[in-house]
Formats: C-alpha cells, structure tokens, sequence
C-alpha cells in the first residue's frame, strides 16, 4: 500500500555545532495548490558522525542510489560522535514511522541491545562497524580481524628486520571492529619475535584526539617508534601532525579506510603522510539495494555480506587514484553467457543432496552453462576435477572443498589461466587470499556457538555437571572445525559442562550411529547430551540410543545442525531437542556471483547465508515449509 507523503529537505544546526540532515516526509505546497507524491517506503538511517572521511562517504554512497528510487522516502541522522544521541536518532526515527533501519555505529556495547530491540519490528541493515549477535537482518561490511592481519603483513614488509618498537592507536575499545582489528593485528605480528607492541593508546577514531595522546606518549621519550599502526586514517593522519610538530622523522605510518577525499587516506599517501592504507568499502549503495529486495520481499537475503579491501601504498596510489567514481556500466544479465564448473564434494547427507539440487536448479532458472562433477568425497579426484575445469577453460570455478588444506597448487594454476574460484558451503586455509575470489556460505562457528547457548538456557536451572558427546563431521573440513571451536567457545564460560568424547561421524548416518554405539559402551547412562555436527550422525546416533534402551530427546538430548526433514521429523516426535540450520539452498547467489564475475564486477569477499534455529515446538509450525 503506497503512502501519499509530501516531502522536502530540512536542515537542523545541533546545539553543539554539527548538522542533522534530515529527509523528512510531510506535505508541502508550492504556490500552485498542494503537491503531493506517492511513496511506498520510509528508510531511516543513523550514522554516529558526519566528520570522518569514511561517514561522509558512506552518506554520498547511502543518498546516491537512494535517489534512484522514486517511491522511498529516507531520513538521516547524525549523532555528532555522541553515542546518547544515536540512541535517541534511532528511537525517533522509530517514532516517525520507518520500515526499515540502515545504522552505522561506534559504540557495539551501547547501541546492540537498542538495534536489537528495533529489530523485533522491522528489518535493520548494520553498515561498517557490526553489532554483537545475530540481532539484525543483514550486516554489510569488511572482516575486520582480517583487515589487522593485512596491517600486520604490511607492517613487517616495510619494517624488515627494524620490527622492535610499534605502537597501536586504536578506535572507540567498545567497537567490535576496533577489537578484531587489534586481535588481527596482534595476533599476526607477535608470531614473529623480532617484532613488539610498546605501546597503545585509544584515539576514539578522532585525528585530534590521536594527534594529542601521542604527543603526549612520545614527547619525553628516547626510543621512539619504528611504525605506527592506526585504526582508521583520520587517527593516521593525527599521528602524522604528532611526530611533525615533534620533528620527528622516518617514521611508517599505517592506516586504514582508505577513502578518495581531502584528508581521506588515498590521498595521505599521494601527499606521503602516510605509508599503507586499506581500502574499506562503505557498503552505502549496497545497503539501500538490499533494503530494497527486503521491503519488496523479492528474494532471500544473506546475513553478512563482507566485502573485499584492497592495500593502497605509495606505488600502486595512483592507480586507485584514477578510478572514476560513477558507476561502470555493464551489459545486461541476460546477455552474459557464463559456463561454470562445479566440483562437488560428495553426496555424504541430506544436506548435499539438498545443495546440489540448488545449483543444478538454479543454473537452468539462470541460464547458466553448469558442468558440474562429483569428487565423492575423495580430494585428489576433487583436485583433478578442478584441473578438468582449467583445461576446458571454464569462466569460472566453484567447488566446496572436502577439507581446508592442500589447495594451492591446483588454485595457482587457476589464477594462472585468469579463472576466478568460489568457495561454496566450505572455506579454506591458504596463505595466499587472492587464489579464491568469495566464499557462499554459513558461519560454522556461529552455528556451533548457538547450538551451546541453546543448551546452557535449557539447562541454566540444574548445578549439576552435564556430560556431552560430540560427533564430528569429517576431520579438517570447514564445518567440523568451525561448528567444534564455537561450541567449545561458549561452553568455556561454563565449567559444569564437559565433553566427555569427540568421536569423528565424517557426516554419514552409519557413521554416526556406529560412533554413537561406542559412546554409550563406553559412558552409558552417564551421557546427558549429544551434539552431532550434522543432522544424519543425530539421526543415526538417535537410532543407536533407541536400540541401547534409552529414549533420545528424554534420556539423552540431542542437538543437530543443518535443520533438514528429517531432522524436523525427529524434532515433532520429540527424539531431537534443537537443530541449528545450515541453509544448502547456495544455488541462486552463486550463480549470480558467477555472472557478476564475467561482467567484471568485484563480488564480496564472503557471502554468508541467513539462518535460524528450531525447538520442537518451532518445528511443528514450519515442518510444512521446509523443502529440503
């Protein structure tokens, strides 16, 4: 239903200074008689500053392609780097009536819980700087544990071996990417001995701020710093202004954002004030494009989109430099023919036949050229099926690889041949992130993280230790580790839960089962819990307690993960307590990846998939829904 809205741009100067730009909707008249325009969308959007070259070019991007639709309307707000005011920008955007919410945020511990309220009654898009939990529709944004890593390996390049003073000038401490960029950064840089952190100091993403608490650490000291790494490029450039007013010089300056402005750090390195920055796409234009498929419900939305950073130095700034703002014009979908090889990993589950039944559908929906191959969970022939693709000079390559290791030298021969590769459904450990382009998939450790919460809140009333058996996927795959480390993750808090065996179910029902009757020779009744890594070792390990005498779901819980029918079977009769999906359903987002990739478009660096949890109750209401 439209909304007959008025509109016009407004103005407010903030008391202390700072503009709020609000687009706000009312009815306006213009001498001829009231004019009024229908819309059908109001978007808010929150922002917790207007200062920082990145927010501002956040806002251009954000206001760009909303002016491109003609039938929204959006407001915006800056809080002018306090975080009370976002809280009230929010809450009174509320108030005005939104359907939808785009928030940028500093402060995660502050504004979580408020996004998180907002979220039980309309969808919230989190931009750049994330919130803590999944309490939101869709995160578009870079990984910023890995943007510390890439400091890190920058860092020691331009270093060598001079690695003995670095000091760290960190964001708002109550922001998560200000903690995962410090964890990057740390955790890669302290691997080598010759380096060491001296010192840190909080600059709460202000040049100002940054310029001061420097100057004030290094005025009286003899040994200075080799390098400074910064958070973002507004504080790279205080610490620039600090060590000049201090006269010091030959000093690396490292930061990150790496925007196309006065000031932005393109420019700081074209100036040479700085030495290295990071490109850290905004995610604006993306941001109103996926409000848009939300309020018109056109397809299934991802949870996170992460996009892809590109390190800009002194020798390669001009080439950055000289790219043109305005959007490429590419030709249309339709046109684009695309052959893509997919390597499937195998027909282990429920969960793979659901997954391969998605791409082959959707490459017919897409008019896709697919030749895809099965490995039937073997990785030489995985390997071989990949070199098959190179030779016949596919467009591109997907597969989703039996276990993380041992991939380099059939990728390097694809990067070679100029063939982009999709991780789909599973990652990988290479040292080199070039030799795959994105990964389409889920969040492993998440899924294993809510798979523990869901049992410390079922059992938060008993003092008692609960005894856990763990079935593992197969070993060194993607999903086995990652489901194990996040399940480990929460349970660490909660010493009264112990895993008394992991036993490796390689994701195969008679696995499983064979695995789960160990178990209980081994442990009997005093199992309390079993936490499979996919749904056919629960529904395996569910038919081995019926046959030892027990009653799954009663005598021993059972939690799952992929959400499938037959999981969904098992939870209405009460023999499977909690299933965590793992959406298979990869099909539609690859193939637009794949085209996206021939047209010459950069994708995200990972697409990670949406969803949910279920109970037994949960389960009965959606098992007629559930096609896989």
């Amino acid at each position: 239903m439209s909304k007959k809205i008025g509109y016009r741009t407004v103005i407010f100067a903030a008391s202390i200074g700072f503009l709020i730009l609000l687009i706000y909707n009312y009815s306006i008249t213009d001498g001829k008689g009231e004019e009024e325009q229908e819309i059908d969308y109001v978007i808010g959007v929150s922002q917790p500053n207007l200062l920082e070259p990145w927010q501002l070019l956040m806002h251009e991007e954000l206001s760009t392609e909303a002016a491109k639709y003609n039938n929204i309307r959006v407001i915006y707000t800056d809080a002018a780097q306090s975080t009370k005011q976002q809280i009230e920008d929010i809450h009174t955007l509320k108030a005005y009536g939104i359907d939808l919410l785009i928030v940028s945020i500093d402060n995660s511990t502050a504004l979580t819980p408020v996004i998180s309220k907002i979220y039980e009654e309309i969808p919230v898009i989190v931009l750049g700087r994330g919130v803590k939990g999944y309490n939101y529709t869709l995160y578009i944004g870079s990984d910023h544990y890995f943007i510390g890593e890439m400091a890190a390996e920058a860092a020691m390049d331009l270093l060598g071996d001079k690695g003995e003073n670095i000091i760290e000038i960190k964001g708002v401490t109550s922001a998560q990417q200000a903690e995962k960029r410090s964890k990057g950064f740390r955790e890669t840089i302290l691997k080598k001995s010759e380096y060491k952190i001296t010192d840190s100091v909080v600059a709460d993403w202000q040049r100002d701020k940054a310029e001061d608490r420097l100057k004030e650490l290094l005025q009286y000291r003899l040994n200075l710093p080799n390098l400074i790494y910064a958070h973002n490029d507004a504080m790279a450039l205080g610490a620039y202004k600090a060590i000049k007013a201090l006269n010091v010089k030959d000093i690396i300056i490292i930061g990150s954002d790496g925007v196309n402005k006065p000031n932005g750090g393109l420019q700081l390195i074209k100036e040479e004030k700085i030495d290295t920055t990071f490109i850290t796409p905004t995610g604006g234009k993306e941001a109103v494009q996926y409000a848009m498929e939300i309020l018109n419900q056109e397809t299934e939305i991802p949870k996170k989109i992460i996009l892809r950073n590109h390190q800009v130095t002194r020798k390669n700034v001009n080439e950055y430099l000289q790219k043109k703002d305005e959007e490429i014009h590419f030709q249309k979908k339709e046109n684009i023919e695309v052959t893509l090889g997919f390597a499937q990993v195998g027909n282990e589950s429920e969960f793979r036949a659901a997954n391969t039944d998605s791409i082959i559908t959707a490459a017919e929906t897409e008019g896709v050229n697919l030749i895809l191959e099965n490995a039937y969970n073997n990785q030489e022939k995985q390997i071989e099926i990949i070199r098959g693709f190179i030779e016949q000079g596919v467009d591109v390559i997907a597969f989703s690889p039996k276990v993380e290791h041992g991939w380099e030298e059939v990728l390097q021969e694809a990067k070679d041949a100029g063939i982009p590769v999709i991780l789909s459904d599973r990652q990988i450990k290479v040292n080199d992130s070039s030799l795959w382009t994105s990964f389409i998939g889920s969040d492993f450790v998440e899924e294993g993280r809510r798979a523990a919460r869901w049992l410390v809140n079922e059992n938060n009333e008993t003092e008692d230790v609960t005894h856990i058996i763990e079935l593992e996927g197969t070993r060194n795959s993607g999903p086995a580790i990652g489901r194990k480390l996040g399940f480990e993750e929460v349970l660490q808090g909660y010493p009264t839960y112990q895993i008394l065996e992991s036993l490796q179910g390689d994701f195969t029902f008679a696995k499983g089962k064979e695995m789960m009757n160990t178990a209980l020779i081994r442990y009997g009744h005093v199992i309390d819990v079993v936490y499979a890594h996919n749904d056919d070792m629960a529904i395996g390990a569910i038919e081995a307690i019926e046959e030892f005498g027990l009653q799954p779901g009663t005598d021993i819980k059972i939690i799952s993960i992929d959400a499938t029918q037959k999981a969904f079977a098992a939870l209405s009769t009460g023999k499977l307590n909690f299933s965590v999906e793992c959406n298979p359903l990869l099909g539609p987002q690859l193939m637009k990846a794949a085209k996206d990739l021939k047209m010459g478009k950069e994708i995200p660096m990972k697409i990670i998939t949406s969803e949910e949890t279920f109970t037994q109750e949960e389960a009965k209401q959606e098992m007629k829904k559930r096609n896989y």
